[in-house]
């Protein structure tokens, strides 16, 4: 859940991971990307687990409107534990924004989610809110300040934190985990500070930085 980044990286860990992985979104997303999974509409669990027998991940959809890719329901991902090893899900959308404040209506965690990892994208940091962020108003509300202020790296651990933010409808019992992605040699002086305020704030979550390709 959270900001722009998190296709990618639910892609990448597929990748990692590979055969007895599914794939999916209780949102939406964008039906011409698929990386390298095997695609499957409404599987019935034989289907299902044939295509997990796979080197590949396999990437689960409910249906395909246009180029837009429909996903599950939030009951669905917990039926698949008989045949997957793991189930990765994106359960938001931020319209490519780096970072985010949830809707009323998310984010959509599947029932017997056991980690929650929140993604937010380095390029937000110390950039307007109303610039970079997707609805801002909420997100200025979260940190409290003006949307026409900075995300600095105090309100974007503010935002990571807060039971508002990133933190909505995350139970005790889960695990919780930042993603920090975008990290490159131009940002890594407010990620490190970031860092630092999301260590002092909350010790036992995980913290996590996947770096920018493009900046090194």
């Amino acid at each position: 859940m959270g900001g722009g980044g998190k296709t990618s990286l639910m892609f990448a860990l597929g990748c990692h991971h590979g055969a007895g992985t599914v794939l999916t979104t209780t949102t939406r997303m964008d039906s011409r990307w698929t990386g390298d999974a095997t695609v499957l509409l409404r599987p019935t669990p034989d289907q299902l687990a044939e295509a997990l027998g796979k080197a590949d991940p396999v990437l689960v959809w409910d249906r395909i409107d246009g180029d837009k890719a429909v996903g599950v329901g939030p009951s669905v991902p917990a039926t698949w534990s008989p045949h997957a090893d793991r189930v990765i899900v994106e359960a938001d959308g931020s319209r490519g924004m780096p970072a985010k404040a949830p809707g009323p209506h998310e984010p959509v965690l599947p029932d017997g989610a056991t980690t929650v990892v929140a993604v937010m994208g380095a390029d937000s940091l110390d950039r307007v809110i109303e610039d970079r962020c997707h609805r801002p108003l909420r997100v200025a509300a979260v940190v409290g300040c003006s949307p026409y202020e900075r995300l600095n790296p105090e309100r974007a651990a503010s935002l990571l934190l807060h039971p508002d933010g990133s933190r909505r409808g995350v139970g005790e019992s889960q695990r919780f985990t930042v993603a920090i992605t975008k990290v490159g040699l131009t940002n890594r002086t407010l990620v490190d500070h970031l860092v630092s305020e999301l260590r002092d704030r909350s010790p036992t979550t995980g913290i996590v930085l996947i770096a920018d390709m493009d900046q090194g």
